[in-house]
């Protein structure tokens, strides 16, 4: 009992009707809603949103038959109406006989961890609208050599398009043979983080024409 009070995560805990039965001062604190406004009213008819009750209460439903539940993914709302994004652990609990009378809840608060992540992704695509987009060629490739990046300039100059580049060995099949040893030792040093800028190199394009190509090589990171 002083575990659950006093846990830095949010706990609840539910009966074999759904209905609230515990609710740590965590939960009070991250919900609004205080543990004698939740104790007694079911659980997801209440608290959760309509979107994700169905889900909610499978999961709840499983646990109350045996079936527990790691890292569930569901938003809360708050008392004041905030959306928090929540990982739920689910857990069986049993009386002295093994007999079910409920399942307590763990949560952890990932509101902050869900924000970075869709900051990530919406840097990420527009990175990759830059790359598509950019009026230079550009172009990427894997720690193998192989092509992975084609921008539309890269295709518009040197003639052979994205799907004719990717996967395929950058320096064995797009660069001149007098060009490969030193264009091979620009790329490996970048791979292993020694970045290199105004290269300078001739690319041969689809139909045999002489590109000079002045090249930055960027290592990147996960």
């Amino acid at each position: 009992r002083q575990f659950i009070e006093t846990a830095n995560a949010p706990i609840f805990g539910i009966d074999v009707d759904g209905n609230v039965n515990e609710w740590n001062g965590m939960a009070a604190s991250i919900v609004g809603f205080t543990k004698e406004e939740t104790t007694g009213r079911n659980l997801v008819t209440n608290f959760i949103s309509p979107d994700y009750r169905e889900t909610v209460q499978q999961v709840l439903d499983d646990a109350l038959k045996g079936t527990e539940a790691q890292n569930f993914e569901f938003p809360l709302f708050t008392k004041s109406g905030e959306r928090l994004e929540v990982l739920l652990n689910a857990t069986t609990r049993r009386n002295v006989d093994g007999e079910i009378y409920g399942v307590i809840g763990v949560g952890q608060d990932i509101t902050e961890r869900k924000k970075a992540e869709v900051e990530l992704e919406s840097i990420a695509k527009e990175l990759r609208q830059f790359i598509e987009t950019a009026n230079a060629p550009i172009f990427g490739i894997d720690v193998d050599g192989n092509v992975n990046e084609w921008n539309g300039t890269a295709e518009a100059i040197v003639g052979f398009t994205k799907e004719e580049t990717m996967g395929r060995h950058l320096v064995q099949n797009f660069i001149s043979p007098d060009y490969r040893e030193s264009v091979q030792e620009v790329l490996d040093d970048a791979l292993k983080g020694a970045e290199a800028a105004n290269f300078e190199f001739p690319l041969f394009t689809k139909g045999g024409e002489r590109v000079e190509v002045l090249l930055n090589a960027t290592t990147r990171r996960d």
